[in-house]
């Protein structure tokens, strides 16, 4: 029997690099706000028992947007960066699911995850001892700049992954290993990062290039496309648009 998997997402960020004054996860796409699509997608698939929200302490606009539509989804105070908000979501999944082993944390804004995806996430990462996460091997050239803004080398992308999300592991595990790296002082960018600072090896399982993430407001274009060529898709023919 598959264990049953508590989602986490972390909605803490204050979307610096998106600009304006909306956070980039309530942006519009598709006639609803963008974390909307993030929790659907989490939300409808079978291994998933519960959903988290962890949201900045000043937030007051998830109970108006968001929380009717999904009242069964829990939210929890995120902290000051991203570790702290996930740490925050996990402790408090522990005290509300007991029973939970395995957390999958997804992106607020990363409204275009398809099922499959999540199918194959879930499917090799619960036979993986250290968990997995989403990935994509990095096909672009590397160029580390210096001063000025000018190349200062070519780096070799050889093995290299550019990570996504979700990400699956542990709960307990996860838990340990992103308390020890708080408590070093050294937040890791994402969740994997806590866990190979442990010495675990999460699998990388091959994502898509149309799992992107809402960082810029020029991506909601984008994405906007990919769901709207994913619907056309799943269309019956014959369909009228």
């Amino acid at each position: 029997m598959q264990p049953a998997i508590h989602a986490l997402i972390p909605a803490a960020g204050q979307s610096v690099r998106f600009g304006g004054t909306t956070y980039k996860q309530y942006a519009h796409l598709l006639g609803k706000p963008v974390i909307a699509h993030s929790i659907d997608t989490v939300q409808r698939h079978r291994a998933i028992s519960a959903v988290t929200v962890a949201l900045a302490p000043d937030d007051g606009i998830y109970g108006e947007l968001i929380r009717p539509e999904y009242p069964e989804v829990r939210t929890v105070a995120g902290g000051d960066c991203r570790a702290r908000t996930v740490m925050n979501g996990l402790e408090d999944i522990r005290a509300a699911d007991p029973g939970c082993r395995w957390v999958l944390v997804h992106d607020a804004a990363r409204p275009c995850l398809s099922p499959e995806l999540l199918d194959s996430l879930i499917l090799e990462g619960l036979q993986a001892d250290d968990g997995a996460i989403l990935a994509m091997p990095v096909s672009d050239t590397l160029k580390r700049a210096g001063d000025e803004g000018r190349i200062e080398r070519t780096e070799d992308r050889e093995g290299l992954w550019a990570a996504q999300t979700p990400q699956l592991f542990p709960l307990d595990a996860l838990m340990d290993n992103l308390s020890a790296a708080l408590r070093f002082g050294a937040p890791p960018t994402d969740e994997a990062e806590a866990m190979e600072r442990a010495g675990c090896r999460p699998l990388l399982v091959r994502g898509s290039s149309t799992n992107i993430k809402i960082t810029h407001p020029d991506d909601l274009p984008l994405a906007e496309a990919l769901m709207r060529s994913r619907l056309k898709a799943q269309r019956p023919a014959g369909h009228a648009a």
